[in-house]
């Protein structure tokens, strides 16, 4: 089989060479779209490839992925991001994936995506005889169909330096302004308003993602972003309403419960606190289902508020115990060291 690695990329001349570096070859064609760089971005694509091509920027991010894609001849089409790499422990599990994608005559193959502590699971490798498109002007996505494969295969999302912004946020207030949004783009919508501190829009527009048609997975994460902004708002009991209702719609997820416990942690109910942070450690990873798992909710973070929250109730045995595990699984982490000086302190003074 061969493999078509598609980008877009903008103004990235200082990081495309460490994503491109990365496919060590694996690539037999690779397609650079450029939107309209101002630096030397397309110069350094060239010199890996002979395939660069030049689209206008519309604030259309799948607009821009299908030309990439209309562009590719292989047989089965890969899309990066600059920001992205493949780690060198990785391309031994691409080459398993490409023979995997013959052997099971595969139409998709969903791969891990891990980037900013968070891990997750999305489309990753088409077969282009099967007619895949991108859909959604941002946080674009292709519709899986036909035999979808899941695979460990890794890619990491480092991203880059260039400061954020509000360009997410302006094409989705352009959009809605032509027509009505999905409950997934409601949801994108909610989160980029979330991010950009406009709370009180946030909650408006998740609140109307709710009590529409939408993935289970998406609205509970709506419930957890609703959560953070009453919480900004400073309004922790409506922020616990939010987390809480999120069972509405699956299981308790790790990084919910210890939501709720750093929730009830922050209003001086500690034994409340220590059941959720308790909750959280035996929650499982979720990102198969499609969740963003952030490990740290489910492993370290709750140990560091059992750590706290028995510390304030005069339990310095049960403190220091769930400080070792914290310890043990994280003993760089600042918060860990900070507690590892201050409970040798106490020590010291006894």
């Amino acid at each position: 089989m061969t493999l078509s690695v598609c980008m877009i990329v903008r103004d990235e001349e200082k990081i495309l060479s460490r994503c491109l570096e990365s496919l060590r070859g694996e690539a037999d064609e690779l397609i650079i779209v450029d939107t309209g760089s101002r630096d030397k971005t397309a110069e350094i694509a060239r010199k890996y490839t002979d395939r660069v091509y030049f689209f206008p920027w519309i604030d259309d991010f799948s607009a821009a992925r299908n030309f990439a894609f209309s562009k590719a001849s292989g047989d089965y089409l890969m899309w990066l991001d600059a920001d992205d790499v493949i780690p060198e422990n990785m391309i031994n599990q691409l080459r398993k994936l490409k023979q995997r994608l013959l052997t099971e005559i595969a139409d998709m193959a969903v791969c891990r995506y891990v980037g900013g502590g968070c891990a997750y699971f999305r489309e990753r490798i088409v077969k282009r005889s099967a007619g895949f498109h991108w859909e959604g002007r941002v946080h674009e996505c292709i519709t899986p169909h036909g035999k979808l494969i899941r695979d460990d295969f890794t890619v990491v999302h480092l991203g880059s330096d260039k400061p954020r912004g509000a360009r997410n946020l302006h094409i989705y207030q352009k959009w809605r302004a032509e027509e009505a949004l999905s409950g997934r783009n409601l949801f994108y919508y909610g989160r980029e308003l979330y991010y950009n501190r406009l709370y009180t829009e946030s909650i408006a527009v998740l609140e109307e993602m709710l009590a529409g048609n939408g993935w289970y997975v998406n609205k509970i994460e709506a419930c957890k972003i609703l959560a953070e902004c009453h919480s900004a708002q400073k309004r922790p009991d409506l922020a616990r309403d939010a987390l809480l209702y999120s069972f509405r719609y699956g299981l308790p997820r790790g990084g919910i419960c210890h939501a709720l416990g750093r929730n009830f942690q922050e209003t001086g109910q500690y034994r409340e606190a220590i059941f959720w942070y308790e909750r959280a450690l035996a929650c499982p990873d979720r990102s198969g289902e499609g969740d963003f798992d952030l490990p740290d909710e489910r492993t370290l973070f709750p140990l560091l508020g059992l750590t706290y929250c028995h510390y304030a109730l005069g339990e310095e045995a049960a403190a220091r115990a769930w400080q070792a595990r914290a310890a043990a699984l994280a003993p760089d982490h600042p918060s860990v060291a900070h507690n590892e000086a201050f409970f040798a302190q106490q020590k010291a003074r006894k």
